[in-house]
């Protein structure tokens, strides 16, 4: 058996072909990761919940089913780290709010079942900007998580505890959602790979609503064949979700070991004009261009592209999203669940309701129900939500023009790399600029990629490939194609 250490810095393919031989048992894996995350996570702070007991009851069941000669998936296991976003039946799931703390579920998201189903080891539950609201997770009411390449600085956000936990191989995989970028953003600043599957491609059923209309589940890994191996687990259908679509999911592990191979013959890539390494930090934009000649030598053509519309998706996303956020949080009113503050029968109802909103919520999730509350009122709603919306039809017509002439689109992930804690919160506008480059892919629905392309200044930075809807094979195959041409990144131990 591999030592402790050794296992924990396994891929997850590695981890499978290592459990299929016999090399290595799911408890042993399981244990590993565990003792890893007692030794890390105390610096880190990349999980809310640590469910060592059922972690470790899972990976006995998988050892039996193995012996037993039963069929197992690929990824049987395998340990994972789930956004403490998605309800876990049994598992406190709190989104990252004190107005949810201690809240347990009585089920689990669809995700989460098709996870259980597959033999994955669920090792606990991540931190996250609350409610998915931020691009720093400096908006966790449990406390910020801290990026491993460098513990000053942030991890990215809402999903930075995913991210992180990859990071410091206290999991080999974990699963994110992506509203504006929240999975590829983390992704980019820890040095991981994150990918945003197609909107409704991945299912919401179970999901805690931030954004209805962008919300999207998807996997973190730390190489795109594993991103592929879990996107495969978690995809399809679910009669559960009315936006999940009826369709069969793209051959996403086929095409990352097509990409594997160096080869791009034959693929057009188009580089957005609007998001050319314009407004990026000079390390960013430096390997962006490397990132680009490192695909030509592989053999894909550059085709310029414009996208005049995407200069607008940042305003028309923070009306968007506000909104929507504004409505879905409606439920959290201290009536039916969760915090309750004030219920002392000297106080009306609307009394508790309100008392319970303000000791509940933070300041990010409050400023967001404001601005949201405010574009969908009388007299408003045209001038403001109303105009976003047409906006968006404008980006999608942008992505599918672009689309005649490339086969992907790319851009860098991120402006910059990670900012240090506390620099940015003081101006929301600033943090929102972290997710310039990603929220297109949200607003129009397909989807996106970040892989690591390089350092700036010491720390990491990301290409994002993005694709048309249900074309997600597409951006694995260019994907893995450039983690064969861009040499690993080494970041600090910690």
């Amino acid at each position: 058996m591999s030592s402790a250490s050794s296992v924990t810095r396994m891929t997850a393919a590695e981890l499978s072909r290592a459990l299929t031989a016999g090399e290595v048992s799911a408890v042993e894996v399981a244990s590993a990761h565990l003792d890893r995350i007692a030794e890390a996570d105390p610096k880190v702070h990349a999980f809310l919940h640590v469910d060592r007991e059922g972690a470790l009851d899972a990976a006995r069941r998988v050892d039996a089913a193995r012996a037993r000669g039963d069929e197992l998936g690929p990824l049987a296991g395998v340990p994972i780290a789930v956004k403490d976003v998605m309800a876990t039946r049994g598992v406190p799931t709190t989104a990252g709010s004190k107005i949810l703390e201690g809240w347990i579920p009585p089920y689990d998201a669809t995700i989460v079942t098709r996870l259980r189903e597959a033999g994955l080891v669920i090792l606990g539950k991540t931190n996250m900007d609350e409610f998915a609201m931020g691009s720093s997770t400096e908006y966790s009411a449990y406390g910020p998580t801290f990026n491993p390449w460098d513990l000053t600085r942030i991890p990215g956000g809402s999903g930075g505890g995913s991210a992180a936990a990859v990071a410091a191989y206290e999991a080999p995989l974990a699963v994110g959602t992506d509203t504006g970028g929240s999975i590829r953003q983390p992704a980019a600043v820890t040095g991981t790979v994150g990918a945003k599957p197609t909107y409704g491609g991945t299912s919401r059923y179970g999901l805690i609503a931030f954004s209805s209309s962008l919300d999207t589940p998807g996997p973190c890994a730390r190489t795109v064949e594993d991103a592929a191996l879990l996107h495969a687990v978690i995809a399809g259908h679910d009669p559960m979700d009315s936006t999940s679509i009826p369709a069969p999911v793209p051959d996403v592990v086929g095409a990352a070991r097509q990409g594997a191979t160096g080869d791009l013959s034959g693929v057009r890539l188009g580089m957005v004009r609007e998001f050319a390494g314009e407004g990026a930090e000079p390390g960013v934009a430096a390997a962006y261009r490397e990132s680009i000649e490192a695909l030509i030598k592989l053999g894909a053509e550059i085709v310029e592209v414009s996208c005049p519309s995407f200069k607008y998706a940042l305003p028309a996303y923070y009306l968007i999203a506000p909104s929507e956020c504004s409505s879905n949080l409606a439920r959290f009113d201290g009536v039916r669940y969760g915090l309750r503050t004030g219920d002392d029968g000297k106080h009306s109802l609307e009394e508790v309701m309100s008392l319970t909103r303000d000791a509940g919520f933070g300041p990010e999730v409050k400023r967001r129900i404001i601005l949201g509350t405010y574009a969908l009122s009388a007299g408003y709603y045209d001038a403001y939500y109303g105009q976003a919306q047409k906006v968006r039809t404008l980006i999608s017509r942008d992505f599918a023009k672009a689309f005649e002439s490339s086969d992907v689109l790319i851009a860098p992930t991120t402006p910059f790399v990670a900012f240090p804690l506390g620099s940015r919160t003081a101006d929301p506008y600033q943090m929102y600029l972290a997710d310039l480059f990603t929220i297109p892919s949200n607003l129009y629905g397909g989807p996106a990629i970040s892989v690591p392309n390089g350092l700036s200044e010491g720390l990491p930075a990301g290409l994002q490939i993005m694709a048309p809807t249900m074309a997600d094979d597409r951006m694995y195959r260019v994907a893995a194609a450039l983690e064969t041409a861009i040499p690993p990144l080494h970041r600090p131990e910690i």
